[in-house]
């Protein structure tokens, strides 16, 4: 074999291997993108365009019954779980247009209250998270972000007795399928909608415990928001260390305290008279401790900017510059 054969061979070789490296390597980052509430006017194909556009590399898709807008950031449906599981066409169209983009789908989200103590409203989100977790063993995603849910009017023990009756068959048809729950921990405790108890009982590691307790399966696991412990005044570091193995998913949004506004109302008042969320890097997470956390643990999932800061929601120019920021700024630790 002549010598420069032998030497371009020797360098295809070591090309290979740095591909490999590379791959492994990318197999163990963050990949960073956003949660597509936010985009309500958006389509699919206008939302995976932007995340391409803008440098994201996945996004956590909204996927709400259509015209379920109840609340804000509710309601938007990016893709519809229904058709996923009845159209194969379509369901292949998503897969296939996120592959293009090379945009990863990290969830399927929904973002309900499973416990609510209307019947009709607790049937109606359980079943529509039954098709999130079809939709999203079709698609190949293998995630549900939600949340646990809670009655506001009843005790933390009251919620674990309607835990234990109502989850284990959500939990044990996403095992059967291959598919992930992780349970955001924002209490939904904002205003006086939600007063007194919030519509989310997985808010605590105390509760995350006895929550986990109930539901012992390998499946079912958290989606990480540092924003919620800081306004309940929460060490948003330690938990990430005791948890580290039911962590499977991350939010990247900020939270405001207000000091002298605290004083006024105390921690007994509407937690929005004392805190504001905010972009990631206006408030008082320190995004640098955090992130250094994650890596410490290991964590190469997904991040996701959720967007929830009202100085920003002026216009849709005004949101997406406000996407565009939070990607820039936690470019700095997610990399």
């Amino acid at each position: 074999m002549p010598i420069f054969t032998i030497i371009q061979s020797v360098f295809r070789f070591g090309d290979l291997v740095e591909c490999s490296r590379f791959c492994l390597w990318k197999e163990m980052c963050m990949r960073l993108g956003f949660i597509s509430s936010v985009l309500s006017g958006f389509s699919y194909e206008q939302m995976m365009d932007f995340a391409a556009e803008t440098g994201f590399e996945c996004v956590e898709a909204a996927c709400w019954p259509k015209g379920d807008g109840t609340r804000r950031y509710a309601g938007t449906c990016h893709i519809d779980v229904i058709r996923v599981c009845e159209d194969d066409f379509y369901a292949q169209h998503i897969i296939s247009y996120a592959k293009e983009k090379n945009v990863a789908i990290s969830s399927l989200a929904f973002y309900p209250n499973t416990l609510d103590p209307d019947p009709k409203k607790r049937t109606a989100n359980i079943e529509h998270l039954h098709k999130l977790i079809e939709a999203s063993a079709k698609l190949g995603v293998g995630m549900v972000t939600t949340f646990i849910g809670r009655d506001q009017f009843k005790t933390v023990e009251d919620n674990l007795a309607l835990v234990r009756e109502v989850w284990p068959p959500i939990v044990e048809k996403a095992r059967d399928l291959g598919v992930k729950i992780a349970i955001e921990n924002c209490p939904m405790l904002f205003g006086r909608d939600q007063w007194p108890g919030g519509q989310n009982l997985m808010t605590t590691p105390s509760n995350w415990r006895r929550i986990f307790e109930i539901l012992p399966y390998e499946n079912f696991g958290i989606n990480y928001d540092p924003s919620h412990f800081v306004w309940q005044m929460i060490d948003y570091i330690k938990p990430i260390y005791e948890f580290k193995d039911k962590i499977f998913h991350v939010h990247c949004k900020d939270a405001k305290l207000y000091p002298d506004r605290l004083q006024e109302v105390g921690i007994m008042g509407y937690p929005l008279d004392f805190m504001s969320p905010k972009l990631p890097g206006l408030g008082d997470v320190d995004w640098g401790k955090y992130i250094s956390a994650l890596t410490d643990i290991g964590y190469a999932g997904y991040v996701c900017v959720e967007m929830e800061d009202r100085a920003f929601e002026v216009n849709e120019e005004s949101i997406l510059k406000a996407l565009r920021l939070s990607r820039k700024y936690l470019r700095n630790f997610v990399i």
